[in-house]
């Protein structure tokens, strides 16, 4: 759920990325980071190990301008990919107000990306949140691969109620930004019923 600090008049909205390890989540956030102005002293926050994976998370925050006069604020984290981390990833998604899942659509990558999605219904369930009240899109990146799988059979076998899907090379910042605004807007309609 959205945190409220009435004292500064601003919203903050947790969007979490997730997916298989090595999707391009991180490149996501990095891509975003790259683009976006910065405040003095303003960082994307990410823990990786030797081998350039994201061992935690990465947080990034981001201003979106104003609802009902409050600033909002959406702040970005990813999930290890890993199946090592499953404990990581329940943690982050708490308090979640949106997900964006991130597949690999390179052909071999489909029973990774099938079992990550199946781990975040879990995870969501088990820390209750209803994955079909929760503003969530699809991303279906490396689009620039040879041997990606085609969109239309990534959507019959990953979508799960409709959701809005971007196709995307994170690396280059191609649809990196239509995912979030994808996001960003599911999210705002939310706090705008609420």
């Amino acid at each position: 759920m959205s945190f409220t600090n009435s004292a500064v008049r601003e919203v903050n909205c947790k969007i979490v990325y997730y997916g298989a390890g090595l999707g391009g989540k991180t490149t996501n956030l990095q891509w975003i980071f790259d683009q976006t102005p910065h405040r003095d002293g303003e960082k994307m926050l990410s823990l990786a190990t030797e081998h350039d994976r994201t061992l935690f998370f990465d947080f990034l925050p981001l201003d979106l301008g104003k609802v009902r006069n409050m600033t909002v604020r959406l702040h970005l984290y990813t999930v290890p990919g890993q199946a090592a981390f499953h404990a990581s990833r329940k943690l982050i998604l708490r308090g979640v107000d949106g997900v964006v899942f991130v597949a690999d659509s390179e052909c071999g990558r489909m029973d990774a990306n099938l079992e990550a999605l199946g781990d975040l219904e879990r995870n969501l369930q088990e820390v209750g949140e209803d994955f079909h009240q929760l503003p969530y899109v699809l991303q279906f990146n490396k689009r620039d691969l040879s041997k990606a799988m085609p969109a239309g059979e990534m959507k019959t076998l990953l979508s799960r109620k409709n959701e809005p899907v971007f196709e995307a090379i994170a690396s280059q910042g191609v649809g990196v930004l239509e995912t979030l605004k994808g996001i960003g807007r599911l999210v705002l309609a939310r706090l705008r019923e609420g």
